[in-house]
């Protein structure tokens, strides 16, 4: 483990703690927290959101909520109204014009936010990365599922779901986005165990599910034989599902969606979707304000650089049951 890390906003603390500023209890930001247990630091976290109105993201928000009240810190949400750098740079940027001890991001693209990463980081900001991630090494850590095994699963399940024989393809978000790309790969990889099926590539959505709608209607057109879809996240998937409804080929086409959002899931118990691989955003959401606090009380970095929460396959078997069932997304916390 690395030696405390003394910086100024560090230093401040301290002796704001030695000075007796015991006055400083927990209280909520406009993500809502509440008080207790926090040792009376009232650190300001600030979580950025991939995209604003993200079942996954709201699930998130849930669990980083419920954990700055159990810790005392004060939490904000903000997130893009789009999946995109270009949107999600100025939410950055004034986020470190308000000069919170942490923040929780989840980067849009694995290049372009770089930069305004590292002007936080540059401002003596703790920077956490959450689901997604950036190629350069500068965050204190990344809070993540593990999105190849992710993808894999879906291959297996998607798989199972079409006899093992047939043509798929993949609706995703855009090139560059490191979870979705890499389940991409995973799903790609997975399907080499089975000789008999036909992968006829990806195609992108910009996170519009009405375009991927129209893209599984399309491709349902072209290839009338088409036997499954993997959609590579909350809203591929629901565009996907929507897409075979419109083609009326939902008995034929089989989907394998990755989240489990509140209309994914009326769609799994509708038998549109076959099977959903959740991921455990509150999860993430948690131990990301878990891990900032943890730092700014110590100073000392993470241990592990690299922290993946679980992953759960949904079907409609096992969906009623109450391990299972905890894991499905909120449209509000």
């Amino acid at each position: 483990m690395a030696a405390p890390r003394m910086t100024r906003r560090r230093f401040l603390g301290l002796a704001a703690a030695g000075a007796g500023a015991t006055m400083l209890g927990g209280c909520g930001g406009s993500g809502g927290s509440g008080g207790g247990g926090g040792g009376g630091e009232n650190y300001r976290i600030t979580l950025i959101q991939g995209v604003s109105g993200d079942e996954f993201y709201i699930s998130m928000e849930c669990g980083a909520k419920s954990k700055a009240g159990q810790l005392g810190a004060e939490l904000n949400v903000q997130g893009p109204a789009e999946f995109s750098p270009a949107e999600q740079t100025p939410i950055l940027n004034a986020a470190v014009q308000a000069s919170p001890d942490a923040i929780l991001i989840a980067p849009t693209d694995t290049t372009a936010m770089v930069g305004p990463i590292q002007t936080a980081i540059s401002q003596d900001i703790a920077v956490f990365t959450v689901d997604t991630f950036i190629e350069k090494d500068i965050a204190l850590a990344n809070i993540s599922s593990d999105n190849v095994e992710g993808g894999r699963q879906a291959a297996k399940a998607l798989a199972e779901a079409i006899g093992e024989q047939g043509k798929v393809f993949c609706i995703s978000v855009t090139p560059g986005i490191s979870t979705t790309d890499q389940r991409q790969q995973g799903f790609e990889a997975g399907l080499k165990d089975y000789p008999d099926i036909e992968y006829l590539g990806t195609e992108f959505c910009d996170d519009d599910a009405n375009k991927a709608a129209s893209i599984a209607n399309a491709k349902i057109q072209a290839e009338p034989d088409l036997a499954g879809i993997f959609g590579a996240n909350l809203f591929s998937a629901q565009g996907g599902a929507a897409g075979t409804r419109q083609a009326g080929k939902e008995d034929q086409v089989k989907i394998v969606g990755f989240d489990a959002g509140p209309t994914q899931v009326r769609d799994l118990r509708s038998k549109t979707v076959d099977a959903l691989i959740a991921q455990h955003p509150a999860d993430i959401g948690s131990k990301g304000v878990q891990m900032a606090v943890d730092y700014l009380k110590s100073g000392n970095e993470p241990s592990q650089k690299q922290v993946r929460t679980g992953l759960t396959i949904v079907t409609r078997e096992n969906i009623e049951q109450p391990e299972i069932e905890k894991y499905l997304y909120k449209a509000e916390c």
